[in-house]
């Protein structure tokens, strides 16, 4: 009698539940971890750069930190340590990028340009509380009272509420020695600030460029007037501001113009006397 071999019934594996995948960060975890990020990199190139790149507004990092790298802004770094140890500086090492800070990069709709630092702050035409405004603003002031009927004219020099509101105050050099303006002409600044004008113009459509001056014009002569819109008229200055500043409009012709791109315009009035808090957005 034939015996017939069993078949063993071949074992099963348990299958064992995976583990519930974990759920995408959250739009809050994202920008926390890359705000971390960015505090991490400034503080490492604050280092690199003996001080002089601090307390940079983060959405700027990503037009900022291919320069720092680069030689010429070495060479800056050096000679301003130098100068600060010998002479008065303005402003002071942390608001050389104070516009950075007030005014976020995603958030630009003017940026007005001048060729050098005057005042001890880092934005162009501002002055502190309680520092007698400088005279070229008050030139723009009495321009905007004429150009724009509902301006009233502060007895202040603070323009951080125009900073605010993404009107980029921009300094063609960001340093100057006590009492000695353009004292930091040609040492690297301006091929800096020349790069923050080069990404706004390549990267951004429908922004107002006012440039006041025979500098700021050159400097801004790249500047794809089909994207934007530039004005260009003489400076404010009292040396000048009589052969075509006054009743130049350029301030209503801003306004103008932002409405036509669908964007916000201007509140020329928003000139609280105190110093606005900074903003520090990240966002591109």
């Amino acid at each position: 009698m034939l015996r017939v071999a069993a078949v063993k019934s071949p074992k099963i594996k348990k299958i064992e539940n995976s583990p519930p995948a974990s759920p995408p960060p959250s739009p809050v975890q994202l920008a926390r971890a890359e705000e971390n990020r960015i505090i991490a990199l400034a503080k490492l190139h604050q280092s690199r750069t003996q001080g002089l790149f601090v307390n940079v507004g983060p959405s700027w990092m990503k037009v900022l930190e291919p320069e720092i790298k680069k030689e010429y802004f070495q060479s800056l770094c050096k000679f301003i340590a130098s100068e600060r140890s010998k002479h008065t500086i303005y402003p002071p090492t942390d608001e050389v990028f104070s516009w950075t800070r007030m005014c976020t990069l995603n958030e630009v709709r003017l940026l007005i340009l001048i060729q050098f630092l005057f005042f001890s702050v880092g934005l162009c035409f501002s002055v502190k509380p309680g520092v007698q405004r400088p005279p070229s603003l008050a030139n723009m002031y009495q321009e905007l009272s004429k150009d724009i009927p509902e301006f009233k004219s502060p007895d202040h020099g603070c323009l951080t509420g125009w900073a605010s509101q993404g009107v980029l105050l921009l300094n063609a050099c960001l340093t100057v020695r006590a009492s000695q303006a353009n004292s930091h002409k040609d040492k690297g600044w301006e091929k800096l600030t020349d790069a923050v004008i080069k990404w706004l113009n390549s990267n951004r459509s429908g922004l107002v460029f006012i440039l006041w001056g025979a500098y700021a014009q050159k400097k801004g002569s790249f500047i794809d007037q089909k994207k934007h819109c530039v004005l260009k008229g003489v400076h404010p200055s009292p040396l000048s501001a009589h052969r075509g500043f006054f009743g130049c409009h350029h301030f209503s012709k801003c306004n103008d113009y932002l409405v036509q791109q669908n964007k916000k315009p201007i509140d020329w009035n928003m000139l609280p006397a105190e110093l606005m808090k900074e903003n520090i957005n990240i966002q591109n």
